[in-house]
């Protein structure tokens, strides 16, 4: 079975995460994603030990052509590959794509089924289209650096890109929504992605509750603000894990896995509201067992209950777990050096598409323009 996006090209005008993440699963489903770097390359790859691991997770098996796009007859060479290519993706900075020619616009007037899709930090036509936006502004503008901290602390940032990485999310279903629609009518497309959109649709369960209850969210910590024992943090022998049993039927068989049956009496636990108000006590009461025995044994025992709970892990224990292994979601790229990394593939199972071992990150430039067949 050949892969779905077999014979498919992108033409990726992109730096950091956003627009290489998103042609990077386009790659992965098997198109053939053409990298135009500026001489200096994706800015990506000038920030050091951080941005070169972007640039490996974010480029693997995509072919890299150096343009600088403020020479004409570089534009003209880009526009060439345009007019090769099924869609365009791009995050430059808002205005830069227009000011050069290459907006869309001017190529959907070339080319009226070519799928156009750009990434910005904020809305078109909102008053902060132009500023810069970054992943941490979108988390910050959002709310979602609100709702994430303890209670009586600062506002926190998630601890790595989400904003970028869930625009990349939606652009990858833009343009294939794009693709879709150009296969049944012949005619192209115009999406745009903000990063501030996107981190506030990531929180629609939030807006759904503030809907419901009237309570604005806030920042809560470990544990839902509603429900307990529900995403509560659990000590263990040898480490920590998160621990959800909080319907009457799965706090109830917890407490007789625990020897604890009475808690289900108890003025302070017996309904959800009252395991809410007195969670503190709650997890001593947990605590005091399940302290007592290791992470592995208090997941086996805690699964065999059909109770939900799961270990904390550090990325070196994700790498060795036994239920990734078991996956493909790790895969092996290979840097512009020649050295070989582990580092994620498609984040779903697709018949007929298997990772796709020792894909090569180019360096910039990797390919000339003749090169690319265009």
């Amino acid at each position: 079975m050949s892969a779905p996006l077999a014979g498919l090209r992108i033409v990726e005008f992109g730096h950091y995460i956003a627009a290489p993440a998103a042609t990077q699963i386009l790659s992965d489903l098997g198109a053939d994603v053409v990298k135009v770097e500026p001489p200096a390359g994706d800015q990506a790859r000038t920030i050091g030990a951080y941005g070169e691991g972007i640039v490996a997770a974010y480029n693997r098996g995509k072919r890299s052509v150096v343009l600088d796009l403020k020479d004409a007859d570089d534009r003209a060479r880009a526009l060439d590959l345009v007019d090769a290519a099924d869609a365009v993706v791009q995050n430059l900075r808002a205005g830069v794509m227009d000011r050069l020619g290459l907006g869309p616009d001017a190529l959907l007037g070339r080319r009226p089924d070519l799928v156009y899709v750009s990434v910005s930090g904020f809305t078109p036509g909102s008053p902060s289209e132009n500023r810069p936006g970054l992943d941490i502004a979108a988390q910050a503008e959002s709310g979602m650096m609100w709702v994430t901290g303890e209670p009586d602390g600062d506002p926190q940032r998630i601890g790595f890109p989400v904003a970028d990485v869930g625009a990349s999310y939606a652009v990858v279903q833009a343009v294939l929504a794009a693709l879709l629609r150009r296969e049944r009518t012949g005619e192209g497309g115009v999406a745009h992605v903000s990063l501030v959109d996107v981190a506030i649709h990531m929180q629609s369960a939030m807006w759904g509750e503030w809907a419901m209850t009237g309570t604005e969210p806030r920042r809560k910590g470990n544990g839902q603000a509603t429900a307990a024992p529900a995403a509560d943090l659990v000590t263990t022998a040898d480490g920590l894990i998160v621990l959800s049993a909080y319907t009457t039927t799965h706090f109830a068989r917890l407490c007789e896995l625990i020897g604890k049956s009475w808690m289900t009496e108890d003025p302070r636990f017996r309904d959800n509201p009252s395991r809410v108000a007195h969670r503190r006590e709650l997890l001593t009461e947990i605590s005091e067992v399940l302290g007592t025995r290791t992470t592995d044994d208090c997941l086996r025992w805690l699964g065999e209950a059909g109770l939900v709970a799961a270990a904390v892990r550090r990325y070196s224990d994700v790498a060795s777990s036994p239920d990734v292994a078991a996956g493909s979601i790790l895969t092996t790229g290979v840097d512009w050096r020649g050295r070989r990394f582990q580092v994620p593939s498609l984040p779903f199972v697709l018949d007929g598409v298997d990772p796709v071992e020792e894909m090569v990150v180019p360096h910039a430039g990797a390919n000339a323009p003749d090169e690319l067949g265009t």
